[in-house]
């Protein structure tokens, strides 16, 4: 159901209650107002009544009102007031000559009863009044049909103006919401013939206070899918790109595998070429999807404390056996046991990579120093390191300094730079005099 109708229905239902409980209010409040009112005329009516001199009146009636007036009348009700005078014993004196002649004697009531005339079923409002002396009794009659009558011409009187005007502010109201859905109607065309790669910004102009967030919260919805989807090009470009190489190279090792034939040396020799193919392409893929996931998830929900001090302890004790086979001094200095809050497996991922990058990259016989404080850490070599302008382009995706011998990716420092980055870590690449490189992490 569109928002417009359950407007709609709502404003009909609200409307409905809120009438009928306007009516139900001014019709009781009119009806004791009229009671009110009637049972003041009555007993003014009766008072009235007693002061007559009773003892000069004989059996009579009042004549009726047709026959002194037989045009002209007025607008008057026999039932608005009936009144009859009788003496203490229930003999009969005077009468309006109308209902008041229907009006039975009671010796033993006062005051306001309810009660019926002669030979009718009507209810009516009757008050008994007794003179000062108890030779007397008044009793002044009012229908309660009549009063009912005339609250609910008052109340309809009263009421009328709004029941005429509801139904206008209804519509008034609804052109109003309709008006006021516009914007709505059009954001959603807008959403409609969007494209499912478009990250332009949504305008809030001439958009409700209330719907601006939404836009907001649209927007920044718009611009992550733009970034995943991106980043999802990237990999699948990134990925098709570099695994070309390996693929093809793994290829060429398979046909001369087919074409030693008898030459052991030959198919042993494309059999380890074939094996290192599989290593270096299963540890792209690996690199590929590290990077890809770093990129592409908020991990801050999965951080924890990490002692930083054994962590680094370890990973130079799984370094020694090749640094070893290196004749390279590996040594690890701990001037504080940090902890940071972060995630485990990544941090161990950042270091593990330094470390395999200096022992790669440095020549047999070279000294890497690991230096731990408070709030940094440096890993330094004594290597043939890199140029100024090299030494810029770091970190960048699939970019290694040229003239390397060693295999390698161009990911590694990618990957720490992204896994830093995630926990707000300062990574910066210097020279180290008179030679090598240093890898500074401040947090």
């Amino acid at each position: 159901m569109s928002l417009f109708l359950r407007l709609a229905i709502g404003f009909l239902l609200l409307i409905i209650l809120c009438g009928a409980s306007a009516t139900f209010s001014a019709w009781q409040q009119t009806r004791d107002t009229v009671n009110e009112l009637f049972d003041t005329q009555q007993m003014l009516f009766a008072k009235r009544l007693l002061a007559l001199d009773a003892s000069r009146l004989q059996a009579a009636s009042l004549p009726k009102t047709k026959a002194i007036l037989r045009h002209h009348r007025g607008d008057q009700d026999d039932d608005a007031l009936a009144f009859a005078l009788f003496s203490a014993d229930g003999k009969p004196l005077l009468n309006d000559g109308e209902n008041g002649r229907d009006l039975q004697f009671t010796a033993d009531r006062d005051g306001f009863h309810d009660g019926r005339l002669r030979g009718d079923d009507d209810r009516w409002r009757l008050l008994w009044l007794t003179s000062a002396d108890k030779q007397w009794r008044v009793v002044v009659g009012q229908e309660w049909e009549y009063r009912d009558d005339m609250t609910r011409d008052l109340a309809l009187s009263s009421l009328l103006p709004w029941l005429v005007a509801m139904p206008l502010m209804l519509l008034l109201l609804l052109a109003l919401v309709w008006f006021e859905l516009r914007p709505l109607k059009r954001l959603t065309a807008s959403l409609q013939q969007r494209a499912p790669d478009d990250a332009t910004p949504l305008t809030p102009q001439r958009l409700p206070l209330e719907v601006k967030p939404l836009v907001a919260a649209l927007n920044g919805l718009f611009a992550r899918m733009a970034q995943l989807v991106q980043r999802e090009r990237r990999f699948t470009s990134d990925a098709a790109h570099e695994l070309r190489s390996p693929l093809a190279a793994l290829r060429v090792q398979s046909e001369v595998i087919q074409l030693a034939g008898d030459d052991e040396a030959m198919r042993n020799h494309a059999l380890q070429q074939l094996d290192s193919g599989i290593l270096r392409a299963t540890r792209l893929v690996d690199q590929l999807l590290t990077l890809s996931r770093v990129e592409a998830d908020d991990l801050r929900s999965e951080f924890q404390p990490v002692p930083l001090a054994p962590l680094l302890h370890q990973l130079v004790t799984e370094h020694q056996a090749q640094a070893a086979a290196q004749h390279t001094t590996l040594t690890l200095t701990a001037d504080a046991e940090p902890v940071m809050n972060g995630h485990p497996l990544l941090l161990g991922l950042l270091l593990r990579n330094l470390l395999d990058n200096a022992l790669r990259y440095t020549p047999s016989g070279s000294e890497i120093q690991l230096r731990l404080s408070a709030r940094r850490l440096e890993i330094a070599d004594n290597g043939p390191g890199v140029s100024a302008e090299q030494l810029a382009r770091l970190g960048e995706r699939f970019w290694r300094p040229p003239g390397q011998a060693q295999t390698g990716s161009g990911l590694g420092l990618s990957i720490v730079k992204n896994v830093a980055q995630l926990h707000g870590i300062r990574l910066t690449f210097s020279a180290v005099q008179p030679q090598g490189l240093r890898v500074t992490l401040s947090w």
